[in-house]
């Protein structure tokens, strides 16, 4: 098996884990063979003292198929 791994950012106003996913749901729109996630680092974009929007820097992890 050939794994590959790519790096996208993911958004939510609600959280990191549903910014997570949203990663995850946009992945596979076009990417099959999902096997892992790796959450490299959390980030929040702030307006007027408040947290407007969460963002999560994943790596998907997905087998190629030969």
């Amino acid at each position: 098996m050939v794994v590959k791994i790519i790096e996208l950012i993911g958004s939510s106003p609600e959280g990191w884990q549903e910014a997570t996913q949203n990663a995850i749901d946009e992945a596979a729109k076009t990417i099959n063979n999902i096997k892992s996630v790796h959450v490299k680092r959390c980030t929040a974009k702030i307006e007027k003292n408040k947290i407007v929007e969460y963002r999560a820097v994943v790596k998907i992890a997905f087998s190629v198929a030969r």
